[in-house]
C-alpha cells in the first residue's frame, strides 16, 4: 500500500458499515449482521515483535493478534489462524489498526464518508476513493480485522524477509521468500494457540504472496482471500507491453525501502536492538532501485547488464519469481480485483486459470483503482463489504460453518456504465468477438482529437495513412490514474474524460448505438503500423462516448513494436482465427526487427473488462504513440524509437480493427 493511502487512513480511521438485517434475511444481509453484531470475545490483545526463525537462521518479526475476554484474558483454546505477510512494515499496520480501534474514531470516519457527496463536483473521483474506507478496504488490505478476531480467530502479521523489522535481504517474491511463507504457515499451524487450520489475508503484495503460497499449498493452508493481487507481474506492473512502469514502480519501491529503514525504537529503549537487522539494511538499503535505473538508463541492448537482461528473459529466475502459476492453486480462493487496478490484467485471468470448481473459487471485480478496493460495496444492489465477505469465507473453510458463501457469485462484477451483476462465468455468456474496423472517415463525434476517425462493421474503402507523435497529453488520462494506483483519480477532467489526452491521439468512433450493448471479456486491437525509426511504442484504449461528448476509458493496452511476437500456446483466437487475447513473451530472444518505412502488423492485448453502453452512446478506440507517465519503453527500445512520429496505415487489404466481445453488433 502506498504511503499516501496509509496517511489518509491514519487520519480518518477505517470504515465498518452498520449492521443490518437478521439471520432470517438473505445471506448477504445475514453475513453483515453477523460480522457487525455481537462477537464471542469483546477484546483483542496484541503481542508485538514475535520472532519466527526461518530454516536458514534469518528471523522474521511478527505481531500476534488474539481474542480476549472483557478482563483482557487471552483465549487459550486453539483457534483457526489467519496469516498475512507484508513488505510495508507491521509497524505501519499496527499504527493504522490502533487508530481504527480508537473509540469513536471509526463511527466518525464512516459517517464522514457517507456524507461525502462530490458527485456533482469536478473532483467526484475523490469521493470514489474515499468510499473504500466504508467498503472493508482497511481490514482486508492490512489483514487485520478486529471483528474477525473477536469472532474467534488468531491473526499473525509478519514482515517479509528484508523489510519492516525482519532480518535478511528482500527477495522480492523469490524462491526464498516463497519458502519463508510456507515456513511461517507451518510455524503458525503448530503453535499452541492454533488449531492447525490456516487462512491467509491481505491485499496487493500480501495478496500476491497468498497466491504463491496456495500453489500446491501446504496441508495447513485451507483458504485464502487475496485483495487486488497480481499474477503475471511482468504484464501487470513491471513492463506492460514491454514498457517500464515509470509511475507505480518508483512510488512502490520508495515506500518499501523507506519503511524497511524504520528501526524498532522500543528495542532500542529496552537495550535489545537487533544489530543483525541493521547490518542487513546497511548491506541492502535500496532493493531493486538499481534494476529500475538500468531499465531507464541502459542505452543499448549490447550494454545491458545481467540483472536487466534477466528481467527481459522469460526463462530467468527473476521472471519465474514474478510469474504466478494459478493453475497450481489447490485451496479455496476468493479474489477481489478492480477494472482500473494496477493488477487489472490478472483479475479475471486468475479466476479462469485456477483449477477449482465454482464456489471453491470466487471473483468480485469493482469499478475501482488500486487505492480504493471495496468502494461501492455494502450498499443496496451491491455485494457485501470485503470484510463481511472475508468473514463468511473463512467461517466456511476454516470453521466448517454452513455460511452459504460457496453459493455466492461465483463471478460478481460492477459493469462500467451500469450496475452490479452476477455471472456463472466470465466473459458473460452470449457475447461474440466481432471485428470493428478503423477508418480515417470522420465520425463527427469530436473536435478534440488529433484525427477524428470512425469505427464500423465494414473496412475502409481506400488506403490512408495517419500520423501520431509521442506527446504529454496522456499525463492527464485514466492510464495515468491507473499507473499511480489511483492517486490522481480525483481529477475528473483526466480520469473520467479522455478528451484532453485525445488532443494528441487518433480517435476512431462508432455511430451511436441503437440499443443497450454489453462488452465482456478480453479485447485485441490489430494495428497496421509504419515506423520512421527502428522501433515504436503504441498505446490504445477502448472508450464509452456519451452523447455530450464525454469519453470514458473502459480499458487499455500497450505494446513496444519490437516485442510484438505472439506465443500461440498462451494466446486465444476467435472462431475466424482472429486473436482475442494475444500473449507477447516480452523476452529478448523473441524480439522482432521493425523495418522502417514498411507496414508492420501488431496485435495489442487490451485488459479484459465488463461494461454496458446505453443507447445513444458510442464505442471509441484511441491510439497514441506512447503512454507517459504510466510507462515508457525500456531505454534500448526507447532509443530505437528516437521519439519519432509513428504512422497508422489504414489499408483495405490489411485492415486495422478492434476484435470486440459484444452481445450485439456495433453499427
Amino acid at each position: 500500500m502506498l504511503v499516501t493511502i496509509l496517511a489518509v487512513v491514519v487520519v480518518l480511521g477505517c470504515g465498518g458499515g452498520s449492521a443490518a438485517g437478521h439471520p432470517g434475511d438473505d445471506p448477504a444481509t445475514h453475513w453483515t449482521a453477523l460480522h457487525d453484531g455481537h462477537t464471542a470475545y469483546p477484546e483483542v490483545r496484541v503481542e508485538r515483535g514475535v520472532s519466527i526463525r526461518m530454516s536458514d537462521g534469518v528471523e522474521l518479526k511478527a505481531d500476534l493478534y488474539r481474542p480476549a475476554d472483557a478482563a483482557g484474558v487471552v483465549e487459550t483454546n486453539p483457534l483457526p489462524t489467519i496469516v498475512s505477510l507484508t513488505p510495508y512494515s507491521k509497524l505501519m499496520t499496527g499504527l493504522i489498526e490502533s487508530a481504527a480501534a480508537t473509540p469513536g474514531l471509526q463511527p466518525m470516519a464512516v459517517d464522514l464518508v457517507r456524507r461525502l457527496n462530490l458527485s456533482t463536483t469536478p473532483i467526484s473521483g475523490f469521493g470514489d476513493l474515499m468510499q473504500a474506507l466504508d467498503g472493508g478496504m482497511i481490514q482486508t488490505m492490512l489483514g487485520v480485522d478486529r471483528a474477525l478476531i473477536r469472532s474467534g480467530y488468531t491473526v499473525v502479521v509478519a514482515d517479509v524477509r528484508g523489510t519492516g523489522l525482519s532480518q535478511g535481504k528482500w527477495d522480492t517474491l523469490g524462491a526464498r521468500e516463497q519458502l519463508d511463507t510456507r515456513e511461517v504457515i507451518d510455524w503458525a499451524a503448530t503453535q499452541p494457540w492454533s488449531n492447525g487450520r490456516i487462512g491467509m489475508s491481505g491485499g496487493s503484495y500480501s495478496g500476491i504472496n497468498q497466491l504463491r503460497a496456495a500453489e500446491n499449498a501446504p496441508a495447513a493452508l485451507q483458504a485464502i482471500f487475496p485483495v487486488e493481487p497480481g499474477s503475471d507481474l511482468m504484464r501487470d506492473v513491471v513492463a506492460p507491453g514491454g514498457g517500464v512502469g515509470t509511475t507505480f514502480l518508483p512510488m512502490w519501491l520508495n515506500s518499501v525501502n523507506q519503511f524497511k529503514l524504520v528501526p524498532d525504537v522500543a528495542s532500542m529503549v529496552e537495550g535489545e536492538f537487533d544489530w543483525t537487522w541493521l547490518n542487513d539494511r546497511i548491506a541492502d538499503p535500496t532493493t531493486n532501485f538499481d534494476l529500475l535505473a538500468q531499465a531507464l538508463l541502459t542505452p543499448t541492448l549490447d550494454d545491458m547488464p545481467p540483472e536487466l537482461a534477466a528481467a527481459l528473459d522469460d526463462k530467468s529466475d527473476f521472471r519465474q519469481a514474478i510469474q504466478g502459476r494459478p493453475e497450481e492453486i489447490t485451496v479455496p480462493t476468493f479474489v477481489y480485483g478492480g477494472w482500473h487496478d494496477i493488477f487489472a490484467n490478472s483479475a479475471t485471468k486468475l479466476y479462469e486459470q485456477i483449477p477449482l470448481p465454482a464456489g471453491r473459487k470466487q471473483l468480485v471485480v469493482g469499478d475501482t483503482y488500486h487505492a480504493n478496493p471495496g468502494a461501492g460495496t455494502g450498499v443496496p444492489g451491491a455485494p457485501p463489504r470485503l470484510d463481511v465477505l472475508q468473514r463468511a469465507w473463512f467461517d466456511k473453510w476454516l470453521k466448517d460453518i454452513d455460511s452459504g458463501i460457496e453459493d455466492f457469485g461465483p463471478v460478481t462484477v460492477k459493469q462500467q456504465g451500469g450496475d452490479w451483476i452476477t455471472l456463472d462465468q466470465f466473459p458473460q455468456p452470449g457475447v461474440t468477438h466481432r471485428r470493428v474496423y478503423l477508418s480515417a472517415a470522420a465520425s463527427g463525434s469530436t473536435e478534440d482529437s488529433l484525427h477524428d476517425g470512425s469505427l464500423s462493421a465494414t473496412g475502409p474503402g481506400t488506403a490512408e495513412t495517419l500520423t501520431v507523435a509521442p506527446g504529454i497529453t496522456t499525463a492527464c488520462s485514466r492510464d495515468a490514474a491507473q499507473g499511480s494506483a489511483g492517486m490522481t483519480a480525483f481529477l475528473d477532467l483526466c480520469a473520467k474524460d479522455a478528451r484532453i489526452a485525445e488532443r494528441n491521439g487518433l480517435t476512431f468512433t462508432s455511430a451511436p448505438l441503437t440499443e443497450q450493448t454489453v462488452i465482456s471479456g478480453p479485447i485485441n486491437v490489430r494495428l497496421n503500423t509504419v515506423h520512421d525509426a527502428a522501433d515504436g511504442y503504441w498505446n490504445v484504449t477502448v472508450n464509452d462516448v456519451a452523447p455530450d461528448g464525454t469519453s470514458t476509458v473502459l480499458t487499455t493496452g500497450q505494446l513496444t513494436a519490437s516485442m510484438r511476437a505472439i506465443d500461440e500456446r498462451r494466446s486465444a483466437r476467435s472462431v475466424n482465427g482472429d486473436l482475442t487475447a494475444p500473449f507477447n513473451p516480452l523476452s529478448l530472444d523473441r524480439l522482432l526487427p521493425v523495418p522502417t518505412g514498411h507496414p508492420v502488423a501488431i496485435d495489442i492485448a487490451v485488459i479484459p473488462t465488463q461494461a454496458v453502453l446505453a443507447p445513444g452512446h458510442r464505442v471509441r478506440v484511441d491510439v497514441f504513440a506512447g503512454n507517459s507517465p504510466k510507462g515508457l519503453a525500456f531505454r534500448p527500445m526507447l532509443n530505437n524509437t528516437e521519439l519519432k512520429p509513428q504512422h497508422l496505415h489504414l489499408d483495405p487489404a490489411a485492415p486495422s480493427f478492434v476484435n470486440l466481445p459484444t452481445d450485439k453488433p456495433i453499427p
